[in-house]
């Protein structure tokens, strides 16, 4: 009996250790799903409200502070390097050491899924799951 007490208690301790993992990408997937469909769909302030500012850009290119300047960039960060409207609709997220990413192709390559460097960086926070960095990984 206690050796069966046993089991069931280890058991039960490795589903509360893996459980936060499961909830966390779960959270991702749902708020990937909102995300993405507010980038296709073009609706800045709701992109807007799902980043973490500062943004990170890549190198050399100064950071966006503020939800102002995001706005104001929106079109160099979605529609810059890469398509990322149209990358968004089939793109599947990475997890990557706690944080998601997102690979898309250049905007004059899109079909090309090989050489995709443009990355999208999603990171937990208090406030749940945020936009926070794009980079180009070959800069």
């Amino acid at each position: 009996m206690n050796k069966r007490f046993g089991q069931v208690w280890l058991t039960g301790i490795l589903i509360l250790l893996l459980m936060p993992n499961t909830f966390a990408q779960a959270d991702f997937l749902v708020f990937w799903k909102k995300f993405s469909a507010a980038v296709v769909a073009g609706d800045k302030a709701t992109v807007a409200e799902m980043t973490k500012f500062p943004l990170s850009m890549p190198y050399g290119v100064k950071a966006v502070k503020t939800q102002t300047d995001f706005l104001r960039r929106y079109n160099e960060i979605f529609n810059g390097e890469a398509d990322a409207a149209q990358c968004f609709g089939s793109a599947k997220p990475q997890k990557e050491s706690g944080r998601y990413e997102i690979y898309c192709p250049f905007k004059k390559t899109p079909n090309d899924k090989e050489n995709a460097p443009i990355r999208f960086v999603f990171e937990s926070t208090k406030d749940g799951w945020k936009f926070a960095g794009l980079d180009n990984i070959n800069e």
